[in-house]
């Protein structure tokens, strides 16, 4: 040990660790700082587009403005603790959802079980066909099925043309959330009691005037 090292050891001893260098101690200040403003920047972006806490313990209805989502774009939003799906379906996405090909694949191509409101017993089972609006729960066991809108070097099955694939136990869904034949899950995926507000807001949780829902009816979540 050199005398260097021996009166390091001699001020630790005396007066606790010796500070580090003014350089490295400006680098962890930068660093925190940073890492404060990303999170403050980030928790102000999801603050704004989350309804308040109050609003969603009750259960009351949400809006969502549809403005902000783009073609092929889907975004996910709690609804009483359920995540919905939004998705924008562009109509290229939407002209294989009426071929006989993709219909004999599946297991209710006409929305026959009760897995939706009567507004949406149609072939993109939505009030529009543009918007789907549907719960994002696997109805084998629950999982969270995976948006996969177009086939890529990630899809996780041959020939796809678009929909939800479980990674749980391999059930898909089309881009209507219609179950396919001969996997695990045994019903569409749930469609929610919504309405299309003025311009581009959605509302979830609101049935359209004179039209009644309930989600708790559906045969399986």
């Amino acid at each position: 040990m050199d005398a260097t090292d021996a009166a390091v050891l001699q001020h630790e001893h005396a007066h606790g660790p010796a500070p580090p260098p003014r350089r490295d101690f400006l680098k962890m200040v930068a660093a925190c700082g940073a890492g404060i403003g990303l999170g403050a920047i980030t928790w102000a972006l999801i603050d704004t587009m989350e309804p308040a806490q109050d609003t969603l313990a009750a259960g009351a209805p949400i809006d969502i403005d549809l403005s902000h989502v783009s073609p092929g774009q889907q975004i996910v939003v709690l609804w009483r603790g359920k995540p919905i799906l939004v998705v924008n379906r562009p109509e290229a996405a939407l002209k294989p959802l009426q071929s006989k090909e993709l219909l004999s694949r599946l297991a209710d191509p006409d929305s026959n079980v009760h897995q939706q409101p009567t507004y949406a017993e149609n072939w993109h089972r939505s009030i529009i066909p543009e918007y789907a609006v549907m719960v994002g729960i696997c109805t084998h066991l629950g999982c969270l099925p995976t948006y996969f809108p177009k086939p890529s070097p990630s899809t996780p099955v041959a020939n796809w043309p678009g929909g939800y694939f479980c990674p749980c136990h391999g059930s898909k869904y089309d881009l209507a959330g219609r179950v396919y034949t001969g996997v695990p899950a045994p019903y569409n995926l749930p469609v929610p009691p919504y309405r299309m507000m003025d311009g581009k807001m959605l509302r979830i949780g609101e049935n359209p005037p004179g039209k009644t829902f309930d989600l708790n009816t559906i045969v399986q979540m």
